[in-house]
């Protein structure tokens, strides 16, 4: 122990003796594990001074700063021109790296958006998640994906806008079912000009725009000029869309008189258990949703540095790709520096101006009031399911005999179709819900045949070379005690023995019920060195999180065969094409999604992709419809 101690200290020493040597300007630091992997990222405006900090009196200190300390072994560093400049670069690095003692977004996924095409000739609707400058409008953020494709498929009935894909669109020769049925404006046959159908689109952005009168305007119009033409049954359509717009119109909530303006406002609530920040988002003066973020590391009982800092960290890596607002109202004062110094980065990933204040005024303050019920309301209804999932955590610890809480459980699942191309899935849950930024997929290279022991010892290879990742705390491997031993064996030939694993296998009972006899399945969960499963009652939340990591293996195993498996029929029906060799085979994969819809397309679309002309385009489709005959 005292060698320990004596080894620790002698490297704090190193490491002071490198700090005197950094240098003074605006940069990034990142500090280091044992094995190189990356643990901590900051930015600072003087390099020197941040991290000497680190390394003062353990007054000075937080606990998580303590431990962080602890485990670094070494300090990079980047410099940058500006502090604006380290600000992004660290928002970028953390999400890159996903440090283990940064404040990180589990969802860190961007929010979904409506697109607008409207550099295409006749616009459509899509679900973005990005926001790119390509001539799009872009309406958001929702608050899911199935918000967004709602609203869409509500625009594309009442305004008749196009929902077919472009490849499909431009494919048309006669108007399809969706014109049949009213809903749509057949523009693929020209059954519409570029003029009538742009009104549409105009009057779907009106609607975005909350340009409530506007919008209902528009439609009234257009209703009356079609009873004028004694087109009945159009203008009763027309006249049953004004009534869901009005229906829709009245859900939506207004928060402000300010129709020009993008609002986020934050809001916060925790305790020593964490913090939860809550997002609540004003277009127009409307809420069009909310989202909400849980950080276990974040305490409201820490100095208050350290949670200012908490919190422009999370502001930093939340706008990386969501859109930045005109307007975001903070809730608590950064003070002028840090303030300002948000507003800025903000400013320059939005190439726009940008206010970023703590509201003094009324409207802000009620803003302020109406997102803290909500982060308190969903900080309490998070705290429960946490308390649930810990607690199932704990049984599974109990059950299971394991040193630690296996808040880092890890599947594996080999798969294997018709004796060729073997997959296999790696799945993730941490603190029983499921991590899907850590699943992995993986294409088995040195094994031919079935050989599921050889498809595992390369997948289980891989996976430890990969130190950057953290350590499951348990593994679970689909099988009972023959599959449980296989692992087990390899494991310990590639070092890794002292890894905790469990197999879970199904076991076929008969019971009866009402005089009949019934064969049931049961799970049943092995542990190495025992003869008797453990057995979970198949209603508690421990049972559910290894099973449902289970099944959950096997279902991406399955996709990712599957997928593999399309691309492979797909290029088979290809080589037979003369003209096409794997260059081209591959631009045209890119592309087209099947051969049905190579077929359909024209020779304008395949001359446009890369290594082909018009008299390939030509042969190509010529040869299709041989093939097909």
């Amino acid at each position: 122990e005292a060698e320990k101690v004596e080894v620790k200290s002698k490297r704090i020493e190193d490491l002071k003796e490198f700090i005197k040597t950094l240098p003074t300007t605006p940069g990034v630091y990142l500090m280091k594990s044992r094995v190189e992997k990356i643990i901590y990222v900051g930015k600072a405006k003087n390099l020197k001074s941040r991290v000497r900090s680190y390394f003062g009196s353990h007054q000075n200190l937080s606990p998580k700063t303590i431990l962080l300390v602890g485990q670094i072994y070494s300090i990079d560093y980047i410099l940058t021109e500006t502090e604006v400049e380290a600000f992004l670069l660290e928002a970028s690095l953390i999400k890159k790296h996903r440090p283990r003692y940064n404040i990180r977004l589990k969802d860190d996924k961007s929010y979904p958006y409506l697109r607008v095409s409207m550099a295409d000739e006749f616009p459509r609707l899509y679900v973005a998640r990005k926001v790119k400058k390509d001539g799009s409008m872009y309406f958001g953020p929702y608050t899911s994906g199935w918000a967004v494709n709602d609203t869409i498929r509500f625009l594309n009935k009442t305004y008749q806008v196009r929902d077919c894909k472009d490849a499909f669109f431009s494919s048309r020769k006669r108007p399809c079912m969706t014109h049949q049925i009213g809903r749509c404006t057949a523009p693929c046959v020209q059954l519409v000009g570029e003029e009538e159908y742009r009104e549409d689109i105009s009057s779907v952005i009106d609607f975005l725009q909350g340009k409530d009168k506007k919008v209902i305007q528009r439609l009234t119009k257009k209703m009356k000029n079609l009873a004028n033409e004694e087109r009945f049954e159009a203008a009763a359509r027309v006249r049953d869309n004004i009534e869901s717009v009005k229906a829709v119109l009245e859900k939506q909530v207004v928060v402000s008189a300010d129709q020009q303006t993008h609002q986020d406002v934050i809001g916060f609530h925790g305790d020593e258990r964490g913090t939860l920040i809550e997002t609540l988002h004003i277009r127009k003066g409307r809420v069009i949703g909310n989202r909400s973020h849980f950080l276990p590391g974040l305490s409201l009982m820490s100095e208050k540095e350290d949670f200012r800092d908490a919190l422009v960290s999370f502001i930093n890596q939340y706008y990386i790709e969501n859109m930045i607002p005109d307007d975001l109202i903070l809730p608590i004062d950064l003070g002028q520096d840090l303030t300002q110094l948000l507003q800025q980065v903000l400013e320059q990933r939005a190439e726009s101006s940008v206010s970023v204040r703590f509201a003094t005024d009324p409207v802000g303050q009620k803003l302020l009031q109406m997102v803290d019920e909500n982060a308190k309301s969903h900080f309490k209804r998070h705290v429960a399911k946490s308390e649930e999932k810990k607690s199932a955590l704990q049984l599974i610890q109990k059950k299971l005999h394991l040193k630690q809480l296996p808040q880092r459980i890890e599947c594996f699942d080999i798969s294997t179709f018709q004796g060729q191309e073997t997959v296999a899935s790696q799945v993730v849950f941490e603190e029983g819900v499921p991590l899907k930024s850590d699943y992995r997929r993986y294409k088995i290279k040195t094994v031919e045949g079935i050989d599921d022991f050889s498809s595992m010892k390369e997948v289980l290879e891989r996976r430890f070379k990969h130190v950057e990742y953290d350590d499951p705390d348990l593994i679970v491997v689909d099988g009972g005690k023959g599959q449980l031993s296989a692992a087990v064996k390899i494991l310990k030939e590639i070092g890794r023995q002292e890894l905790a694993i469990v197999g879970l296998a199904k076991a076929r009972t008969e019971r009866s019920f009402k005089n009949k006899d019934i064969t049931t399945s049961e799970e049943r969960f092995f542990l190495p060195g025992r003869q008797n499963p453990v057995i979970f009652p198949s209603g508690a939340e421990a049972f559910r999180i290894l099973v449902g990591i289970r099944d959950e293996a096997h279902r991406f195993a399955i996709t990712y065969h599957r997928k593999l498996r399309e691309s492979s029929s797909l290029e088979s029906e290809l080589d037979g094409i003369s003209g096409v060799g794997e260059k081209r085979k591959k631009a045209l994969l890119k592309r087209f999604e099947s051969v049905e819809q190579i077929r359909n397309s024209t020779i304008e679309e395949i001359e446009n992709i890369d290594g082909f002309n018009r008299k390939l385009a030509e042969s190509l489709l010529l040869q299709l419809e041989v093939e097909e005959e």
